[in-house]
């Protein structure tokens, strides 16, 4: 193999791996854009334990792989 072809293929393993670490944290109304639900209806699925939340500052904070994980389940 030639060097550039596998600096190439290290650079594109690199961008993937990077991406799939960076949590993207959603609130309330974000998760309602994301899932095309109600507000009441993600409120609903928080308040029974359905779907994993955070509180932080008083605000709800989703990461987009609960709300993905809770639509799938």
């Amino acid at each position: 193999m030639n060097y550039d072809i596998v600096l190439e293929r290290l650079n594109n393993i690199e961008e993937q791996v990077s991406s799939n670490h960076k949590e993207q944290w959603l609130n309330l109304k974000g998760v309602s854009k994301y899932t095309s639900l109600s507000v009441s209806k993600i409120r609903r699925a928080v308040t029974s334990g359905e779907l994993k939340t955070s509180k932080i500052g008083g605000r709800l904070l989703f990461k987009t792989r609960w709300v993905d994980k809770w639509l799938n389940s």
